[in-house]
């Protein structure tokens, strides 16, 4: 006998606020629907007439936990727009940053994905390791939170780092490496944890292509789309591609755990090898651009920024293409087959972020009414 099972929008081991349904015989999920944007902030409908240099303040807003990406990525189509090029030392600051930002993203995914497992120990352990790096954030760019370390041409120059603070982050960075490697070795031995991940949630190379998912999501079904192997800014540093083929839960944990690794590599090269010079370039604006894109790989994925700039120099037609859609959409595949209790570990092994996605707001011009714009079903009444 077939049972939906509705999880949300408000549930315990989903903290993001999305629906999902769930359809199980004897306790196997045999069907799976997400539906999201119950929550929304219009951020594009806001963008639409800034000024191009104050459009930065509103964009980075969109995400708390992957700010900087999205600021980064903005001004990096900000810049292709304008015809402006960012000094070689900026370039070097904004990818410490990511990369910081990268590695505590995945640390806070991991201390949610044993929240989800009930397991409380590696919870506060996940969160201990991530400490270090947001006081690495603070010494660096004076904020735990929303950075805002990219400008048009460069980095704010606050965030120009001193011989001194450089001397700082690589000793929180010396203490924080070796506990991450006794963190991750013990998590990763762990037999309760490797027992509940193990062979749930498989998400086959096939199935990753076809429902377009990206980053560490479909490279643990063994899809290589790392956007940073075609970014200009990661050119200087040498670092692996992490691929795993089994594409369960495990090999998404494992996956991001791996990854950690290679950020620290890319940091310690940026602070080895970070370039003297200014960290603002010469400015020239010009207005009446044509449509300029931009792609960033995001510690969720692929994120993708587009815009115009008119003749008065304000913003129009502002998309953002975030990560979250797709591989939740991958997740209502991948949990099919999997024991009802498994099920939502697999719809959060995607690491989703809905403050990302939810964003688009429709407003009718001849009633002023709002609507919310669902993918899936079109356009339909608040």
């Amino acid at each position: 006998m077939r049972v939906e099972v509705p999880l949300g929008t408000i549930h315990p081991a989903l903290i993001e606020p999305f629906r999902t349904r769930l359809w199980i015989e004897d306790e196997v999920v045999v069907d799976c629907e997400i539906t999201y944007n119950a929550a929304h902030r219009g951020i594009e409908r806001i963008l639409e007439g800034v000024p191009v240099l104050k459009a930065s303040m509103i964009v980075e807003k969109v995400c708390g936990l992957c700010s900087h990406f999205h600021l980064w990525n903005s001004i990096r189509a900000t810049e292709k727009a304008l015809g402006v090029t960012p000094t070689e030392r900026a370039e070097y600051i904004r990818v410490l940053v990511a990369e910081l930002e990268r590695i505590h993203s995945h640390l806070f995914f991991i201390g949610h994905a044993c929240e989800v497992l009930g397991h409380e120990t590696f919870v506060y352990r996940a969160f201990e390791i991530r400490e270090p790096l947001m006081r690495i954030l603070y010494e660096l760019t004076g904020n735990r939170v929303h950075y805002a370390v990219p400008v048009v041409g460069g980095v704010r120059p606050r965030a120009n780092p001193s011989d001194e603070t450089l001397k700082k982050v690589t000793g929180y960075l010396n203490d924080l490496e070796p506990k991450l490697n006794a963190f991750v070795d013990r998590f990763m031995n762990d037999p309760l944890v490797m027992s509940r991940v193990t062979g749930a949630g498989i998400l086959r190379k096939s199935v990753a292509e076809e429902m377009y998912a990206v980053g560490p999501t479909a490279r643990a079904s063994g899809v290589n789309n790392d956007v940073r192997l075609q970014m200009p800014e990661y050119k200087p540093f040498e670092y692996k591609t992490i691929l795993l083929k089994d594409g369960d839960n495990k090999a998404r944990v494992a996956l991001r755990c791996l990854e950690m690794y290679e950020s620290v590599k890319i940091i310690r090269q940026v602070l080895d090898k970070l370039p003297s010079g200014p960290v603002v370039g010469d400015v020239k604006l010009k207005f009446d651009t044509e449509f300029a894109q931009a792609y960033i790989e995001a510690p969720r994925g692929e994120l993708y920024h587009i815009l115009k700039v008119d003749a008065k120099g304000k913003v129009r037609n502002y998309r953002i293409r975030t990560p979250t859609p797709s591989n939740l959409a991958s997740m209502e595949k991948a949990c099919v087959g999997d024991h009802l209790t498994d099920a939502v570990l697999t719809i959060a092994s995607c690491d989703p972020c809905l403050s990302c996605s939810s964003r688009a707001l429709v407003v009718d011009n001849k009633t002023g009414k709002e609507r919310v714009f669902d993918y899936s079903k079109g356009v339909s009444g608040r």
